[in-house]
């Protein structure tokens, strides 16, 4: 190094995550604040079978990509059995993640992952590198974790299934609307073995950067933090439409976006139904021919992303086909920030909800598994933005989902919702805004880092 003042420039931090687009889309965001306070990025993502990752470009805006193996061969399938591929990442990916970062010339100052990859605190450890973690959900979870995993409180039991749970800084929970990888029905026994792991293992983390904001879950935050923990909210990691380029990889993006908008441009304000349920949950056929029933019931306007494998000829997206557009892939951050669309019936996984929070955009609440009811249960009674579907054997009816639509854009409540969500995005764009709680987050953790490698700098 020249002189001390080229230090900020010579600060890398190494991002890395699993090729999943909820894991992917925080990093992003993040990377892109990090650079923006003056540090270098890389981006780690687990290759694996899926063709549109091979294509990937060396470089993402400023963030450089990266592409290392999974260890496990390619004619796997990956989808079949999450327990399967989660345990053999455990053996097989850190020592091509070793190999990758040292064919690196420069010290990584930081390395940063998931709780879903806790290997990865070995791999810091191994290379001399300080690790950090970025919490991709609510804090409200990591505080159901932290308390579960650490034995701190008591929670449902096959003796006891259906027990309330009272939690520091967080409302009361029935235990239909705690995570699911919590409860004894639970049958994900890797991702259980995996969030023990990394909440048994908050000694080898140095900073946890939360992908929420103080605004958001101030009393559950500050809880938190009282009982010495070190949780830094440092979100929405969502693209703010208006303020800059989205210019993110998007594993399942497909060519044409012009699509979605054109047919919005052509509908009344807040009058569509705006529909999605991520990129991993797949819905039974028997649940998609009854939101289409509902829809057909209440005759609205919609735009239903259906992916391309669940969508096979079915014959009631024929009867309904003149109301709305169904599409395989949307642009969804512009079209939450679309003023045609009225309401987002949403499977409730975290980015989607903070696309809708910086949208302001109220919420039909459709859970299914893992954080998911937990956060349908901030969406209905702490933030209160929407309603949730009530289910009957695990299955929605089309009465049920005509229902709650009419009844987050017209009914009663409908003017609550809507002015609850706008309050809670100007408090987003506020957070991220120049010395917003979020920014100053960001700060802190940019100029700890800095701090804890200087020394090598020193000696270098």
């Amino acid at each position: 190094m020249d002189d001390s003042c080229e230090q900020t420039q010579q600060t890398n931090v190494l991002l890395v995550t699993l090729q999943a687009q909820g894991h992917i889309n925080p990093f992003l965001r993040l990377g892109k604040c990090l650079i923006s306070k003056g540090l270098h990025v890389t981006l780690a993502i687990i290759s694996n079978a899926f063709t549109n990752i091979s294509l990937a470009p060396n470089s993402i805006g400023d963030i450089n990509l990266e592409l290392f193996s999974d260890g496990i061969p390619m004619d796997h399938n990956r989808r079949g059995d999450a327990d399967y591929y989660m345990d053999s990442l455990s053996k097989f990916a850190p020592a091509n993640l070793l190999a990758l970062i040292r064919s690196h010339q420069r010290k990584f100052a930081c390395i940063m992952t998931t709780p879903f990859l806790p290997w990865v605190a070995d791999v810091a450890k191994e290379v001399d590198t300080t690790y950090a973690m970025l919490w991709i959900q609510p804090c409200t979870l990591y505080q159901i974790y932290h308390r579960f995993y650490n034995r701190l409180d008591e929670f449902p039991t096959e003796d006891n299934p259906n027990m309330t749970v009272k939690l520091p800084g967080l409302p009361v929970f029935n235990a239909d609307e705690l995570p699911s990888f919590v409860l004894p029905s639970n049958t994900y026994t890797s991702f259980d073995g995996i969030l023990n792991e990394a909440f048994h293992n908050l000694n080898k983390v140095k900073w946890v950067l939360g992908n929420s904001f103080m605004e958001l879950e101030k009393d559950v935050i500050m809880s938190l933090n009282a009982t010495g923990c070190k949780f830094w909210p440092v979100g929405p990691l969502v693209p703010v439409l208006g303020k800059e380029i989205d210019d993110g990889f998007d594993v399942y993006k497909v060519d044409d976006k012009n699509e979605c908008i054109e047919w919005l441009n052509k509908q009344k304000p807040s009058s569509v139904v705006y529909i999605s349920f991520g990129t991993i949950l797949s819905m039974p056929k028997k649940e998609l021919e009854n939101i289409a029933a509902g829809l057909k019931s209440i005759n609205r306007p919609f735009l239903w992303v259906i992916r391309s494998q669940e969508n096979q000829e079915f014959g009631f997206l024929e009867e309904i086909k003149e109301q709305g557009l169904v599409v395989s892939w949307s642009p969804q951050t512009e079209v939450l920030s679309h003023p045609s669309v009225g309401c987002f019936l949403s499977h409730c996984g975290w980015n989607s909800l903070l696309e809708s929070i910086i949208a302001g955009v109220p919420i039909v609440a459709c859970p299914k598994w893992t954080d998911q009811p937990t956060n349908a249960k901030l969406v209905t009674d702490v933030w209160r933005v929407g309603v949730k579907l009530k289910d009957s054997g695990g299955v929605i009816s089309g009465e049920e989902v005509g229902r709650c639509v009419e009844e987050v854009m017209s009914g009663s409540r409908s003017e609550e919702f809507k002015k609850n969500a706008l309050e809670l995005k100007a408090s987003a764009l506020e957070a991220l805004a120049d010395d917003g709680s979020s920014d100053k987050y960001i700060k802190m953790f940019v100029n700890e880092v800095i701090s804890s490698c200087s020394p090598y700098y020193e000696q270098n």
